[in-house]
């Protein structure tokens, strides 16, 4: 309701302003060539980055076995196709996409607006990551003319999205290129990551870049690349330059699970697979991710399987933990997530790890650990990386120890933990109570049923690519 009162306070303003000049009446209104770009910018992240915070803690928490539903878990169940609380990341991605394109599309345009040309190009090479991460191959290389006319867009290859002119890697360079060429005086607005700081935006890029290899490091030979850019040093690597915004105490800017109902946040309770992996490695953040379970007398905390059939099954809600403080009382305290310090230091353990560069990969992965406790605002215990979360610790692997450590900090953060599972394997997941996809965990999100409808011709071609928009065909990077 909010979003639609402001868009029609926007359609009454842009109405009453044109009332005097016929042509103004006729112009396109799906390219508001007069939106300036500092709110479009603002717009672009804010909502971004809300919308997949939401859907992180309602869709993919229950993907990654971060937490579990007691009940509107067909989701949980692994019935992708009928999303309840969340699971539609479809729109948000493409929305915000389109919007960041006409910000694009005046920063190349206009002169005065030349310095957010930079900040385009990588944050549509950031959305359109984690959009193809999702679904594989989708609508992407003419999918952001609707603003010109164009309605039905093809289908186009995950890796050309990657690899292609135009896609994920070649826009992280033009938009590092853009950055470093700008001359201009004009300060960059609207900007929530970094406060207008054009060399946090290159960090960011550099980071993004790291990302973007190590995915399709099964497929690709990245390990120059990374190398190159670990030699030059300029990624995140503090979590003060952190791509992240902060929430507010109190509507509206606060988390969004925060303003629902208490019945809806409640719905969402710690998982079997989470507290076994906190509780093995003794993880003093399990009590800010969660809350001990009413019915404990010890300040405990219990999990539930994922996928329970809610219909058949009777679950006293008091005996399982609900999700912590921080998504709901204090949520001042929290972030919507785009990139971190720690995420950039696992990715680099990994690097090194896999011999892609000639480092320390466990001052890396300590380095990494330190950062997303920081983050988390927890307090690191003086002997949890001599344990179980020991980057070389008996009977495990340090690539495990590190998509692991991932994994417990990516909670929240869209479908991270889920596309990192997909990729490597880790953790382990345990089998979902009553799967409603044959058994078997999903590999990649299907395509919504208004695909089918509004884009039909170019819907069937990839259906018919992933065996009927099956649950269980992987994507490029994961063959």
């Amino acid at each position: 309701m909010k979003k639609l009162y402001s868009i029609l306070i926007l359609g009454l303003t842009l109405f009453t302003a044109c009332t005097t000049d016929f042509e103004d009446l006729n112009t396109n209104p799906n390219a508001p060539v007069n939106v300036q770009p500092g709110l479009l910018l603002r717009q672009v992240i804010y909502d971004f980055g809300e919308q997949m915070s939401y859907e992180g803690f309602a869709a993919g928490d229950l993907l990654s076995q971060h937490r579990t539903a007691l009940d509107f878990n067909l989701f949980d169940r692994h019935a992708l196709k009928s999303p309840q609380l969340g699971g539609n990341p479809w729109p948000v991605f493409y929305t915000n996409l389109r919007d960041n394109e006409i910000l694009l599309k005046q920063a190349q345009n206009v002169e005065t607006f030349k310095v957010y040309e930079g900040p385009a190009l990588i944050l549509k090479a950031y959305m359109a990551q984690g959009l193809t991460d999702l679904f594989g191959d989708v609508p992407y290389f003419e999918a952001f003319n609707g603003i010109d006319g164009t309605v039905t867009a093809a289908y186009d290859a995950q890796e050309d999205i990657y690899l292609a002119e135009g896609g994920i890697l070649d826009n992280l360079d033009k938009g590092i290129a853009a950055l470093e060429a700008y001359q201009g005086a004009v300060a960059l607005e609207g900007d929530l990551l970094f406060s207008g700081n054009l060399e946090n935006w290159v960090q960011f890029a550099n980071s993004l870049k790291l990302k973007a290899l190590m995915r399709i490091s099964g497929r690709e030979d990245v390990a120059a690349q990374i190398a190159a850019i670990y030699a030059e040093g300029n990624f995140i690597a503090s979590n003060a330059d952190n791509a992240t915004f902060d929430f507010t105490a109190s509507a509206p800017n606060s988390f969004r699970f925060a303003q629902l109902r208490a019945g809806d946040f409640n719905n969402f309770v710690l998982s079997e697979t989470m507290e076994d992996i906190l509780k093995e490695l003794n993880d003093d953040r399990i009590a800010v991710f969660f809350r001990p379970f009413a019915n404990s007398t010890s300040g405990d905390f219990n999990g539930l399987i994922n996928g329970i059939n809610a219909s058949q099954t009777s679950i006293e809600p008091a005996n399982f933990s609900l999700a912590g403080t921080l998504f709901r009382e204090n949520t001042a305290d929290l972030n919507a997530n785009f990139m971190t310090a720690w995420e950039t230091h696992f990715i680099l353990a990994e690097a090194a790890a896999k011999g892609y560069i000639n480092a320390d990969g466990a001052n890396l992965y300590n380095t990494g650990v330190t950062q997303a406790f920081e983050y988390w605002l927890t307090d690191l215990p003086a002997n949890y990386l001599a344990g179980s979360a020991a980057y070389n610790a008996p009977g495990t692997t340090p690539v495990q120890q590190i998509i692991t450590q991932k994994w417990i900090a990516n909670i929240i953060n869209g479908y991270e933990g889920w596309v990192e599972w997909r990729r490597t394997g880790f953790p382990a997941f345990k089998p979902v109570a009553a799967s409603l996809n044959d058994g078997k965990i999903p590999v990649r999100m299907p395509y919504p049923a208004e695909e089918e409808a509004l884009n039909a011709d170019n819907y069937r071609q990839a259906a018919q690519a992933t065996n009927g928009n099956s649950l269980d065909t992987p994507v490029w990077w994961d063959n």
